[in-house]
Parts: C-alpha cells; structure tokens; sequence
C-alpha cells in the first residue's frame, strides 16, 4: 500500500495554515512566492479514482481492490469547490483544470463545470474552463460537458497501435473508443481540444511518428510529454525517458517544423508548428528543460489538500478551513500566507536527488492531486 502524503495541518488555536500575517483583501495581498512566481493556474483533482491502470501513473501492482481509496465524504463538495475556486479567482487564478484520477468518474460532474463556469474575475471575464481526461467516457460526456460550460478538453492518448495502448492502460481498453470519444468532442463543439502522449522509450517511443501523421491536420494540437517521475510507485527510471529535442528531431525529420511563441507567461508546453501549415504540437520537457522558475501552477487535491508543486511531499488541508466556518477573507489570507513561502523547484534539483535512478524524496501520487 502507498503511504498517504502527510499534510500540514491547521492551527488547531487560530484554523488557519500557521504563520499568516493580519487579516488584508485579495487587493492588498502580494501574488508572488519567494521565487516571484505569481499563481494563475489551479488544478482542482475531483476523484482519486480511474478505470486506467497506466504503468507511469497508477500501476496494477499498487492501484488494485485493497487500495484505499477515498471515501465520498472525504472528498470536497461541489458547493466546497466552486467557493474555493471563487476565493483563487479573486487572487489572480484565471485557469482551472479539472483533473482526477479519470475525473468523469466523478458523478454528475457537469453540474459542478456549470457551477464553475459561472464564477467570474475581478475584470468580469469568464475562468478558462478545461478538464483532463483519458478519453473512455468522452462519448457519453462531450455533449453534456459543453453544454455545461466547459471550455476545452485535453485527452490523454500515449498511442495508436491498439497492442501498445492496451498494454500502457493495462486494463485491455481498445484505442479505437478513444479516438470516438475524441471524435465526439469535436462533433459537441469543443474547437480547442488537445491530445497528451506520455513518451516511455522502448515502451511506445514509436508511436511518435504515427500520431503525429493522425492529428496533424485535425485542429487538433499534439503534446509529447517526458516520463517523469510523479509520485513513488510508478518506476520511473531515465533510461526510459526520451528527450524532448529527440522528439522534436524525429518529427521534423518527416513534417518541417519551427517554433512559435508561447501563448502566456508560464505556458509548459514548447510550442512549434508544422511549416506547411497543417496545424502545431508541443513538448513539456520537466526532466530536460525545466520550467520550474516560470511555475504559476497550485493544485488542489481530491481532499481538500492545497500542493504547491507537482513533486510535492507536503499539502497543506484547507478542507479543515473550508468546513470550520472561516470566512472567504480568512481563507483567501491563508492561500496567500502558504504561496508566499513557496520554493518549490523540484525538476531543477532533480539530480541531486536521484542516485542511480530513482529518485530518493517520497512525492504524493499523481492520480491524488491531477497530472
């Protein structure tokens, strides 16, 4: 069994996350941790659980009926995440993802985007709406989810031959209902719809070039993302990462790309497009080319944990605060106080902690707090 992340617990004297200064307003408040990084991004997980037992997230061996998963009273609310949500949307938050675990496992979730899609910023504009998905529910969900406000979908999809897929999922899922569940988004009108494929070399490295001819041309934007090693049981070894320039090389090889510029200040993804126009992939390099000094990312878990990276071995429980009566004021204080103290650049320090290679830090799984 995984060891639970030990989160950091309230101030049982105050409720609130020790050592935040006075009460101030969001105005008055200083949206930067100690590395200047300012929070725009919140990944909100709403289930720890998935129908996938993908090796490099939540392998068999671990992941299996004895696991202890969550119980539904543990898990926020909708109310408790749309309130959260609000109280980050005053702070600067302009993007919201929707992660699990496979969060379309999470019932009814389409009344919790309608209740999302309606919070605002303080500029009066709409939050940026998006969920993360490995795609088998998608064909069943799309119409329900757009119609509910949802922005944009991003699908996981770590390739095309259906040997190779069944083998990354391990629960024998065939590709081809993906691909229907992708092709039912597009038919919902989602126009910003991307595909993730996680890259293992020797595992499916050749699939690259294959899912590059597939999407390419589609509207649809590819992103090659290095096997990294998330949380503490899923083997990570780098000698099976496959470096992100090599990706690149391989593509540019059959279809000419260049580079384009990023859409926002902290964007992980490099982006390049194809030279003839047919469209743009992109590559989130964490273990070759960090991107830790431009991190605008906190997360929150299924839970009620607040992590301030991807890596982290510590939560900070603002479910406590959320259902022990503390004002939006307060809580939007002790979002703050955590931010400010924040440090985290894992991926730059990587190496130091990595003998051999595994890494040596015991990090919160992937599927509690989103990818």
């Amino acid at each position: 069994m995984v060891e639970k992340v030990i989160p950091i617990r309230i101030d049982e004297g105050t409720g609130q996350v020790p050592h935040i200064p006075a009460l101030l307003t969001p105005a008055q408040l200083q949206n930067q941790d100690l590395r200047g990084r300012n929070l725009r991004d919140l990944r909100i997980s709403v289930t720890d659980r998935c129908n996938f037992r993908c090796t490099y997230c939540m392998p068999k061996g671990i992941f299996n009926q004895s696991y202890p998963y969550l119980s539904h009273q543990d898990l926020l609310t909708f109310e408790e995440i749309t309130r959260l949500t609000g109280i980050f949307s005053t702070l600067g938050v302009e993007k919201i993802r929707l992660t699990g675990g496979e969060p379309l496992l999470r019932k009814n979730l389409e009344i919790l985007i309608g209740l999302l899609s309606k919070i605002r910023t303080p500029a009066g504009l709409p939050l940026d709406l998006t969920l993360t998905t490995n795609g088998s529910l998608l064909q069943k969900k799309s119409a329900l989810l757009k119609q509910a406000g949802l922005q944009r979908v991003t699908v996981s999809l770590d390739g095309l031959d259906d040997a190779v897929f069944r083998k990354m999922n391990d629960v024998d899922f065939p590709v081809d209902d993906v691909l229907k569940g992708i092709a039912a988004a597009q038919a919902a009108g989602f126009e910003s719809i991307k595909v993730n494929m996680v890259v293992k070399k020797g595992t499916n490295d050749q699939e690259i070039i294959p899912m590059a001819k597939h999407f390419r041309g589609t509207g649809i934007t590819l992103r090659f993302i290095e096997f990294m090693d998330v949380g503490s049981s899923n083997g990570w070894n780098m000698a099976e990462v496959l470096p992100s320039k090599e990706v690149i090389s391989k593509i540019h090889a059959e279809f000419p790309l260049e580079p384009v510029q990023a859409n926002y200040p902290g964007e992980v993804a490099q982006r390049w497009r194809y030279r003839d126009g047919k469209g743009e992939i992109g590559v989130i390099s964490s273990v070759t080319q960090t991107f830790c000094h431009e991190c605008t990312r906190a997360r929150i878990s299924t839970d009620g944990q607040l992590y301030l990276c991807l890596f982290a071995n510590e939560g900070f429980d603002f479910k406590t605060l959320l259902r022990s009566g503390k004002s939006d004021l307060e809580i939007t204080n002790a979002i703050m106080g955590t931010w400010a103290k924040r440090d985290d650049h894992y991926s730059e320090i990587r190496v130091l902690n990595t003998p051999g290679n595994h890494s040596a830090i015991r990090k919160v799984e992937m599927s509690y707090i989103g990818g």
